[in-house]
Parts: C-alpha cells; sequence; structure tokens
C-alpha cells in the first residue's frame, strides 16, 4: 500500500481469493483493505500510539440516523464520560480533500455536537475544534492528544 504521511505501523494483513485483509483492532475483525482502509487503519494506529487516544472509546462505521436517514460516519472517539468528542472522515490517498469532505462530517456534527473534527487522506489531516457558542470553527495546526 502506499506510503501515508503519517509513521510507520505494523499491521497483519492476510491474503484470501486474491484480496487482501487487515485486522481491525478497534472492530475485532478483519477487513477488506481498500486505500480508504489503508487510511483509516493507519490514522486510527496514530491516534492511539501517538496522540494516546483509547481504543476503547473508538467506534468504526457505526451508523447515526438524521432525519429519518442513515449515515456511517468513519470514526467517532469518545470521552470518558460517553459523549461524542472527535468525528474523522477518511479518503483514499488519490482522494483530493475537498469542501465536500468537510461537509459530510459537518452533517454528521449536527447530530453528534463532537468539539473536534477530522479528515484526512493519509497525505493530508485537517483537524478543526468547534466553538458551539460563537458559531464557529478554527482550524488547528495538529491533531489535538486526548
Amino acid at each position: 500500500m502506499q506510503q501515508l504521511n503519517l509513521p510507520n505501523y505494523d499491521f497483519r494483513i492476510i491474503a484470501e481469493k486474491g484480496k487482501n485483509y487487515i485486522l481491525d483492532r478497534i472492530r475485532r475483525r478483519y477487513v477488506l483493505l481498500t486505500p480508504e482502509e489503508w487510511v483509516r487503519q493507519n490514522f486510527i494506529e496514530y491516534l492511539i500510539k501517538e496522540k494516546n487516544y483509547p481504543e476503547s472509546l473508538m467506534a468504526v462505521e457505526k451508523q447515526i440516523s438524521m432525519n429519518g436517514k442513515l449515515f456511517r460516519f468513519d470514526l467517532l472517539v469518545y470521552q470518558r464520560t460517553g459523549q461524542p468528542f472527535l468525528v474523522a472522515e477518511f479518503k483514499a490517498p488519490v482522494v483530493k480533500i475537498s469542501q465536500e469532505a468537510f461537509d459530510q462530517v459537518v452533517r454528521y456534527n449536527m447530530t453528534l455536537k463532537v468539539e473536534r473534527v477530522v479528515v484526512s487522506n493519509g497525505l493530508q489531516h485537517f483537524a478543526c475544534e468547534i466553538d458551539y457558542e460563537n458559531n464557529d470553527y478554527r482550524f488547528l495546526k495538529e491533531v489535538p492528544h486526548f
């Protein structure tokens, strides 16, 4: 897989019927290794190993209902209180981070009301902190520690 703008991590990857699968430590099962999944798994390792995010507070590809429609987010990290804290959207490295990617995360955030939003394609990472009191947001220089 493509080298990302993240530290190198070791993963358990298996091949089955001509396809590669990677062990997702959060879902505790092997999942199809797509370019987007490669970004997600690397970013999860980054959050755990570099930013001290507890894996026990992470949820991957969970569905939420908004106005009768189901949406699925890539990664949600909870606070120790159980409240959502960070939502992340991942794209394949060949996908340029666009306004559309941010709009997708913002739609999720209307229901979740998280404090931090991350969008990454593995090469570029954008993190924002939401200020609900002033109805504003600001970009952060890096993903904050837990």
